[in-house]
C-alpha cells in the first residue's frame, strides 16, 4: 500500500516536571504534530522543545488548543459564549504562533482538543466561531476536523470562512453509521488489538471504515490520527507508518 494520507499525534502534553505521552520516538513516524497549547496540558518551555523536535524531523506542526482544564485534560465541556470560544482559539494558537517565529517555523493547522473539538462537530455554531477564529490568525493555518459520511455543510462553511479543512480519520476508534466516533464510555469504542488497528488503517487509507454494525462507510480522509501515549503504541505508530508507505508486509492487512 503507498498513500499519501498522513499521520497526525498528539504531542507536547508534558507539564512542568510531569511527563507525559513518548514525544521523541513517535515524530520521527508521523507528518503532523498537534501541539498542546497550555491550556489542557503543556508549558512554553514543552510547546518549544516540541516544536523544535517537530523542526528536526521536518513535520508539520499545528495548535492543538483546548478548554482550560489541566485537570480533566480537556475532556470535560466548559460553557463558553461563541466569543469566548474565538478568544479561546486565537489566544493559544497566538501563543504557539510566537513560540515558533522564535525558530523560523510556523503554524501550517489548528486542531481543537478533547471535548472542544467534540462540540465543534455537532454544533455549527461553534464550528462556524472556530472558523472564524482561525480565518483571522496570521499564515492562514488549516482547520483540522473529523472525517463525516456527508462533510458538505462544513466544507461550505469552510470556504465561505476561506479556511482549508484537513479531513481527519482515528486507527483506533470505533465508528457509528454517521461516521461519528463511538463514545469512550461505550464497549469496543478504542481498539486495542495491534491487527484490527492496522486492519482499519488500511481501510482508511482506501477511504472507508468498518462501521461498528459492521456496515462499510465511505470516508475522504487527508490524516489519520494515532495516539502515542503509552509504550505499546510506539511499535503501532510505527507499523501504521509503515503500512501506509508500503514498505511492510502489513501492507495487505
Amino acid at each position: 500500500m503507498s498513500s499519501r494520507v498522513g499521520l497526525n499525534c498528539d504531542m507536547g502534553e508534558s507539564f512542568g516536571q510531569w511527563p507525559m505521552g513518548h514525544d521523541a520516538a513517535v515524530m520521527p513516524h508521523i507528518q503532523q504534530a498537534n501541539i498542546a497549547c497550555g491550556f489542557h496540558a503543556s508549558d512554553p518551555d514543552v510547546m518549544a522543545a516540541t516544536v523544535k523536535l517537530a523542526q528536526e524531523h521536518k513535520v508539520s506542526i499545528g495548535a492543538h488548543p483546548g478548554y482550560a482544564d489541566l485537570q480533566g485534560f480537556g475532556r470535560r465541556h466548559i460553557p463558553h459564549s461563541l466569543e469566548q470560544i474565538k478568544h479561546l482559539i486565537a489566544y493559544q494558537v497566538g501563543a504557539l504562533m510566537g513560540l515558533t517565529s522564535q525558530v523560523g517555523a510556523q503554524v501550517d493547522y489548528v486542531k481543537p482538543h478533547g471535548a472542544l473539538y467534540n462540540l465543534m462537530m455537532v454544533d455549527s455554531q461553534v464550528f462556524s466561531a472556530i472558523l472564524a477564529a482561525v480565518a483571522q490568525l496570521p499564515g492562514k493555518p488549516a482547520l483540522m476536523v473529523l472525517s463525516r459520511a456527508d462533510n458538505s455543510e462544513y466544507q461550505a462553511l469552510a470556504a465561505d470562512s476561506g479556511v482549508s479543512l484537513l479531513l481527519e480519520a482515528f486507527a483506533d476508534r470505533a465508528y457509528t453509521r454517521e461516521g461519528l466516533l463511538v463514545p469512550r464510555n461505550e464497549p469496543g469504542a478504542v481498539l486495542a488489538s495491534n491487527t484490527d488497528i492496522l486492519r482499519q488503517t488500511a481501510l482508511l487509507a482506501a477511504g472507508s471504515v468498518m462501521t461498528q454494525d459492521g456496515g462499510l462507510l465511505e470516508l475522504e480522509v487527508d490524516s489519520i490520527c494515532v495516539h502515542g501515549d503509552n509504550p505499546a503504541s510506539i511499535q503501532t505508530i510505527a507499523d501504521i507508518a509503515a503500512q501506509l508507505s508500503g514498505k511492510s508486509p502489513l501492507s495487505n492487512t
